[in-house]
């Protein structure tokens, strides 16, 4: 896990004078800025920690040498202090990429100077800053279970597998969501938590719940499923809906039960939302859920 790499680093203290991260979501990076800050006193903060925010939504506009100057000042206290570029590489002039070159040749003793760059990292900076101590924050959708129970670790918190894939099938990929969700389940006060626990908090507080909806489509209840649907969408995304359904399918499957259809059926049934899912993905466009109801209704 790349992300588990940087916090590795961080452990240490973040040993090396010049870092060089990356990553497609800004969720990471504000993470990371987030353990960054932790490695300063409280007391110290003000004087030794620096943000430059170099993106051109930037409240501030501050020139890269102003940033090396920092860079270059003898922190107070006598420890070390951190400095925080975040923007995008690309963006630099190539004065300053060469005022960047020189630092890095010389970097100041007593700071840490540290450039977040948003997006994936080209080949032409890659070979630029080869000598960098260069960490790619992103996390594979694969890791992303792990690192929502370790995250759940953090809050005090210990999700089993089942919840960390029902979180995933129902939110998505979205970092920030999840991280969100763990909030609010830290809110439940409970040190374990299970499925059941949590569905409704994250579905909504609604009546119906994703459970309730795979019974009536077992039960070939039509009226039912409509029923509970229409309470369904005004809290969760059709998107996410299909992710959860095809998650909640697959568990009945694999406990042997397979929701009063005939467990061949079910292959029907994944194929169905598999279609979904891909339809959706593939055109951006809303899917008619009342038409997969349907389909999955005449199995």
């Amino acid at each position: 896990m790349s992300f588990q790499a940087f916090l590795n680093e961080a452990n240490k203290g973040l040993p090396s004078p010049v870092y060089l991260l990356y990553a497609s979501d800004p969720f990471l990076n504000r993470e990371a800025i987030g353990a960054i800050k932790k490695l300063v006193p409280e007391e110290e903060r003000e004087f030794n920690f620096h943000i430059f925010d170099f993106s051109p939504e930037a409240d501030e506009k501050t020139s890269f040498e102003q940033i090396l100057d920092v860079a270059n000042t003898a922190p107070f206290f006598g420890t070390r202090r951190f400095v925080v570029f975040l923007g995008n590489l690309q963006r630099l002039s190539k004065k300053d990429l060469k005022r960047l070159d020189a630092y890095v040749c010389n970097p100041a003793p007593g700071s840490v100077l540290l450039i977040f760059h948003e997006g994936a990292l080209k080949k032409e900076m890659r070979d630029r800053f080869r000598g960098l101590k260069t960490l790619s924050l992103d996390i594979r959708e694969t890791e992303i279970p792990s690192w929502l129970k370790h995250r759940a670790a953090l809050k005090g918190l210990e999700i089993s597998d089942d919840v960390a894939d029902y979180m995933l099938g129902l939110i998505g990929p979205d970092l920030g969501l999840l991280s969100a969700e763990i909030e609010k389940i830290s809110l439940l006060g409970k040190q374990k938590v299970c499925v059941d626990d949590i569905s409704r908090i994250i579905d909504g507080e609604g009546f119906y719940s994703p459970f309730d909806l795979v019974e009536a489509l077992g039960e070939k209840n039509a009226e039912k499923v409509f029923r509970i649907y229409k309470a369904l969408r005004e809290t969760t995304e059709d998107y996410s809906l299909i992710g959860i359904l095809n998650w909640l399918y697959g568990r009945k499957l694999s406990q042997g039960k397979p929701v009063s259809l005939q467990a061949e059926k079910l292959t029907g049934v994944f194929e169905i939302l598999n279609r979904a899912d891909i339809d959706i993905k593939s055109s951006g466009r809303d899917f008619p859920m009342e038409y997969l109801l349907i389909k999955l209704l005449r199995l």
